[in-house]
Order: C-alpha cells, then structure tokens, then sequence
C-alpha cells in the first residue's frame, strides 16, 4: 500500500512541476507556501494543481467504489464501467448537453443523477425476494447495453458541433475543473469515505456466501444494498468531475487486494491505487506525445482493455463465480 502512495506522489509531484510553462520544486515549494510570483500562481492555482485534485478524487472514488462493487458482488467482473452505471452518467450527460445545451456544473449534476438513476433501476430489475450477486451482474451488463444503445442514438442525430461536445466529455479528462465543483466533489469523497470505513467490518462477511454470512448474524440484504449505494456514490462523483474515465474501477481493487491481501486494508489499498492509476494515466496524457495531449480516458482504456481480455479469458478456464 505505501507503494501505491509513493506512486501516487511521485505523479502528483511530477504533474507539478511538467508542463509548458516549467517550474522547479523550489517554485513549485514557494507557490503552495504563498510566496510565489504571479506566473507560478497562476500556473499552479489555475492549471496544474486543480487537474491533481481532480485526478485523486477521481482516482480514489473510483478506486474506492469499484472495490466496494466488486467485495459486495463477490465478482471481478462486477465494475461501475461494466454494469451501465458509468454508462448511466454519460447518458445523463450527454442528454443535457445535447437536448438541454447545457455545459459546465450542470452537466457534472446530471452524469450524478444519471448514475444513481441507472443504479436504482438495476437494483429493482434485479430484486427478486432479495439481491444476489449474479442477478445483480448480470442485469446491469443488460442495461449497460441499453444505456450504449440510447448514447448511440442520441450522438447519430445531434448536429457535428454538439456531437463533438459530447464525445469530448465521455472519453473522460480533468482539464479545467473550477475550484468551485472541486470542493464540492472532495466535501461529498469525504462523506461517502465516511460511510466506507463504517462498512469495512462488514465487508468480510459479505465475501461470504449469503447463507454463511446470514448464519454469522449479518443482515446480507441490508449491508449488500448499504455498499452498492455508498459505490454508486463514489462513482458518480468521480464520473461527474471526470467524466467516465475507463477501467480504472474495474482495475485497481485486483491490484490492491495483490499488494495487501483481502482484509480491510484492501478499501484503503484500492482508493491509493485508484489514485495513482488516473494521476498516472493523466502524466502519460499530457506528455507521452509532444505537443499533444489526449484525454486521461484514453489511456485508462489502454491500460484496462488488456486486463478485462485477461481476466475473461481466465474466467473461461476457471469460471467466474457471482
């Protein structure tokens, strides 16, 4: 786990001090202290250090969200990426940015509701005398498919200059977050954080089949609904400050669990290495091409596409259990 938080440091100090406009730590040092000049307050207040706070609060909700899916499901494959959750944010996104004209703020509340709304009917379509892990995967890869279908349609009939708005948002970035939404994200990442850790004790039994768990005295139905809701929380606030940035929730609880085991070390384990993923994948996007920067989404495709070949490759040979 501390070397996630290294990780996550070094590309967070990286992502400081590189860039056109070339600062050093000293300057880097001076600006955070209060005590630098105009140009490095205004790189560093205005450019570079809202693009950090944007990538570790999406790095650590949907890092920290995507374990939650994944220990509550007992299913590798149970991701917000996978499960029409992330897709329920673009949907509501790219409807009020191409029905309503809308941009900025509004477009991050909408991806949040988006999310829970597409959530809460997974969870009812999925509900039958209790919840299961697999009803609940399987259900949510159905409405993903629904969900990219109405995307689809939705880009097909909307005019070139909006269309491209609108793909510019889904394939995921954090340039140009104001302040303002920064806050408000990071004030709602430390309420859902809270929840977290008040579910922790709880997520071992949850690993558990249902009927073992029920006999160790945990209200399965109960504690299973409470960490989907906290998930679906933590994803909506990263996919409504970063749009939805791929594989990184399906990626980083695996990693996590590989570096400190299953225990409840494994939550705050997957939030660094959410982390450190996105801080990362966005260095790799700003500079791996000179002169060109690509959205981070991008990248976090690249590096989690391979894993979810691998990982249903695997499935085949060893099955996948819900």
């Amino acid at each position: 786990m501390a070397g996630a938080g290294l990780v996550a440091f070094a590309a967070a100090t990286a992502g400081l001090l590189l860039g056109a406009a070339g600062l050093t730590l000293a300057d880097v040092v001076a600006g955070l202290t209060g005590q630098g000049d105009a140009t490095t307050n205004l790189v560093l207040y205005r450019l570079r250090l809202p693009r950090i706070v944007a990538a570790l609060v999406a790095g650590v909700g949907l890092g920290l969200g995507g374990a939650l899916f994944q220990s509550t499901l007992r299913n590798p494959l149970a991701s917000p990426d996978l499960l029409g959750v992330t897709g329920g944010a673009s949907l509501a996104a790219v409807a009020a940015i191409l029905l309503g004209g809308l941009s900025g703020p509004v477009v991050s509340l909408a991806a949040f509701g988006g999310a829970l709304a597409v959530a809460a009917l997974v969870w009812g379509l999925a509900w039958r005398s209790g919840l299961t892990g697999i009803r609940f995967v399987l259900v949510g890869i159905g409405m993903a498919s629904v969900v990219s279908g109405l995307l689809g349609w939705l880009i097909t009939r909307a005019e070139l200059r909006e269309a491209s708005a609108a793909l510019v948002w889904m394939v995921g970035g954090i340039a140009n977050v104001p302040w303002p939404e920064l806050g408000v994200a990071a004030a709602a990442l430390a309420v859902l954080g809270l929840c977290t850790a008040l579910l922790a004790p709880r997520m071992p039994l949850l690993a558990l089949d249902d009927d073992t768990a029920r006999g160790l005295g945990l209200r399965v139905t109960r504690a299973r609904g409470a960490a989907i809701l906290v998930g679906v929380g933590l994803v909506a606030v990263a996919t409504a400050i970063a749009g939805p940035v791929a594989f990184v929730a399906l990626v980083a609880a695996p990693v996590a669990r590989a570096l400190v085991g299953r225990g409840s070390a494994a939550l705050a384990a997957s939030a660094l290495v959410g982390a450190a993923i996105v801080l990362v994948a966005d260095l790799v996007a700003q500079h791996a091409l000179a002169g060109v920067a690509v959205p981070v989404g991008i990248v976090t495709g690249l590096i989690g596409a391979p894993y979810l070949l691998w990982l249903i490759a695997r499935g085949d040979r060893k099955g996948i259990d819900g």
